[in-house]
């Protein structure tokens, strides 16, 4: 019995990133919104009850699925390390030039000893193909072929109503104390390719060059 092999890429439901949107392979979208932290442990109670109350009602006021994602990855200090091995050869002084060594070695050496996490919260608002039209007939659907003018009108009208739930998220978020960035194509597929490749720390768009 033969085996027939698939490649990786056939196993990423993401056929496409364009515009600041992902246009997975069932046609649906998705945009991904970058969050800051709120340091809840040194508010005051009056305080944590306003922002649970205002994150309540954010919730409640929501008509679509988003997903929230805590993602932790190891800190990279190779950039770093690189930065502070070129101020050590702009020294002129040698005692100055020796204690630069001496730094970077003890951080290199903490690095290996500690795991030094990086945390980053996203939400991740999406628009599905269900809601395109009606009787399957959305973008990126099955069936009749349609023209690229129809098929770029479809990604406009999509977009645009994935562009006003993002929009309206960010306002929500925004009123209990996070600070809200949308993520653009290039960050998009930074973040999409450390996802799928969680060992590899390097920029994607690097491997290119």
């Amino acid at each position: 019995m033969a085996i027939s092999s698939k490649s990786a890429q056939e196993f990423v439901p993401i056929k496409e990133i364009q515009s600041g949107t992902v246009i997975m392979k069932d046609g649906s979208f998705r945009g991904v919104i970058l969050c800051t932290s709120i340091n809840f442990a040194l508010k005051s109670d009056e305080e944590r009850a306003g922002v649970l109350s205002q994150f309540q009602e954010f919730l409640n006021s929501l008509d679509f699925s988003i997903q929230i994602l805590v993602q932790s990855r190891r800190l990279d200090i190779r950039p770093y390390t690189k930065l502070v091995a070129s101020r050590e050869k702009e020294q002129v002084n040698d005692l100055m030039r020796i204690q630069v060594r001496e730094y970077m070695a003890f951080i290199e050496g903490l690095t290996e000893q500690i795991n030094i996490m990086t945390k980053n919260f996203f939400v991740v608002v999406t628009y599905e193909k269900a809601q395109m039209g009606s009787k399957g007939k959305g973008f990126l659907s099955f069936g009749k072929k349609r023209s690229k003018e129809q098929k770029d009108i479809s990604f406009e009208e999509s977009k645009s109503q994935l562009d006003e739930r993002i929009s309206f998220v960010m306002q929500g978020l925004s009123r209990t104390g996070v600070r809200t960035e949308r993520l653009n194509t290039e960050q998009l597929i930074e973040l999409y390719y450390k996802t799928f490749n969680p060992g590899d720390t390097q920029n994607p768009a690097q491997q290119q060059e």
